[in-house]
């Protein structure tokens, strides 16, 4: 186990309002600074409250990563249910995969900071509790959580966030990116899905 607390299942944690005003005013300022340059005392200053009052709520910073990342991510959970029971794992696939595109076109400045800030990739990278999710999610959503599935999975995750915070896609609306990305990840699926011809 890491220095970091390993908890239960993505999602499943229940925050008190004090520490869900903490988490909030991290997440603002996690985007906007970078998880690095974000400290304790900045998120006391924005919530309002000293730094052990912070401390009172969580004993590190990485918690606080941990705590935000699981509870963003958590939002996905229902739709993770709903596509591992669903009986047509195809249709299954695809409302997962619409509700993970809302999500990131919604949250663009959410997403480079779980996706693209180092803090957040190592402390995920020791996170059995987001390693499980992640299993949980590409499975679903690949077919799979072998070799091959995992690497796909990586590209997809990085096309996603790559597509919904490049600057030649700053002027299009939420609503035609969300459209047009979920019709060229679609294909990008399905393609996968295809055996590759042998020559």
């Amino acid at each position: 186990m890491s220095s970091v607390e390993q908890g239960g299942e993505v999602g499943s944690a229940r925050h008190s309002a004090a520490r869900t005003r903490v988490l909030d005013a991290a997440l603002e300022l996690f985007a906007e600074h970078g998880v690095s340059a974000t400290s304790l005392q900045m998120i006391a200053n924005s919530v309002g409250i000293t730094k052990a009052a912070v401390y009172h709520q969580f004993r590190t910073k990485d918690q606080i990563v941990i705590a935000v990342t699981e509870r963003e991510l958590g939002r996905l959970v229902p739709a993770l249910d709903e596509a591992e029971a669903h009986t047509d794992g195809h249709r299954g696939r695809d409302a997962l995969l619409v509700r993970v595109i809302d999500m990131a076109v919604s949250d663009r400045r959410l997403v480079r900071t779980l996706q693209f800030d180092p803090v957040v990739i190592r402390l995920l990278a020791e996170h059995v509790p987001f390693q499980q999710f992640m299993a949980r999610l590409y499975g679903v959503l690949l077919g799979g959580q072998d070799e091959d599935a995992r690497i796909q999975g990586a590209m997809l995750s990085g096309a996603i966030s790559s597509a919904v915070m490049n600057p030649l896609v700053a002027d299009i609306d939420d609503a035609t990116l969300r459209e047009k990305l979920t019709e060229m990840t679609r294909r990008l699926l399905d393609a996968g899905t295809r055996p590759v011809a042998r020559g």
